[in-house]
């Protein structure tokens, strides 16, 4: 029972899975977002959103740039792969960037509920362009195996490799991050990329080692696995993202939100609670019944639940209530 006689039977603490299993879901597929910790100003949201991609977009380029250059001077086919799922890493911020700024425009006589969406479906295009890697990196590797060549300069390619782990890392770390205190799906999605590319710039600093002690196949194979690891680890981010395009929605934000409009004094009931993410916004909706009062208090009652609602679910922007029969 809480103060105002509600018995309450929900559970709002996140849970996590423990041991090795738990450390690594956590590490390539993150929780999205911390409610308590979300940005409660749209526009700063979008701001912080977009500062991150702009910094870890010239970070990912610089690291691409220079992986290039080792490239051409060692003919590596797996820093080759690593290379370019970096080089696309960095493009995927620039649609994001895109649905950013988009997404501040004010609803419209057409899209009633504004453009938050489009943050979302730029995280398909995230999806879409990396998948698009790991097949261009599969077909080199395989041309490498068909037509093999010598590797030169293979201390570069190792120094490539720890750089490229280096900045994606830290990338990835900024991105999921900023993209977890304004409950950006897309962005933590984008962060996991991050973290993706960098270990198989890891990989690529295996796949040389090998080579090194005279397993020439070596190259190719690492180029193979990580191409891959590409495909699987990326389900994550496809359920991720398909969930919010059907507007799936984590259990423990719907509880958090019904916890607070049963707290909420004058409210006897709350029959129905409905939320979903518009990219990194909330919307939602619920259905009230009120203890007896007057239509004034009844009024009051809605304000003071909507604002109980806020203060729950700070990245909260729209809030239908209606008042139902008890």
């Amino acid at each position: 029972m809480n103060g105002h006689g509600h018995p309450h039977d929900h559970d709002h603490d996140h849970t996590h899975p423990g041991g090795l299993t738990g450390a690594l879901r956590e590490l390539f597929v993150p929780h999205t977002h911390d409610a308590a910790d979300s940005i409660d100003d749209a526009l700063e949201a979008s701001t912080q959103g977009v500062k991150a991609l702009r910094i870890s977009l010239f970070v990912l380029l610089g690291t691409t740039l220079l992986q290039a250059v080792v490239v051409a001077f060692s003919g590596s086919v797996a820093l080759l792969a690593d290379t370019v799922h970096n080089f696309s890493d960095a493009l995927t911020a620039v649609p994001l960037w895109v649905a950013f700024v988009w997404g501040r425009r004010a609803a419209s006589a057409r899209y009633t509920y504004g453009y938050g969406r489009a943050e979302d479906l730029a995280g398909l295009f995230i999806i879409a362009v990396v998948a698009l890697s790991a097949v261009v990196a599969a077909w080199q590797s395989i041309d490498r195996f068909l037509h093999p060549q010598p590797l030169e300069n293979l201390g570069w390619v190792v120094a490539a490799g720890v750089v490229g782990f280096a900045g994606n890392e830290a990338v990835a770390i900024y991105r999921i991050r900023v993209g977890r205190s304004i409950g950006s799906a897309a962005l933590v999605a984008d962060g996991v990329h991050a973290r993706i590319d960098g270990f198989t710039s890891l990989a690529v600093v295996l796949g040389a080692v090998g080579v090194l002690v005279g397993f020439p196949l070596a190259d190719p194979i690492v180029g193979l696995l990580i191409s891959a690891a590409i495909i699987v680890l990326l389900w994550g981010t496809v359920r991720s993202i398909g969930r919010r395009l059907l507007d799936g929605i984590e259990p423990e934000l719907v509880g958090r939100l019904e916890h607070a409009l049963r707290d909420t004094p004058g409210v006897a009931d709350v029959p129905r609670v409905r939320l979903r993410w518009a990219g990194h916004r909330l919307q939602g909706d619920a259905r009230l019944a009120l203890e007896a009062v007057s239509l004034d208090e009844a009024q009051r009652t809605l304000t003071a639940a909507r604002a109980q609602a806020c203060s729950h679910l700070p990245n909260l922007d729209d809030l239908a209530l209606e008042i139902v029969p008890r």
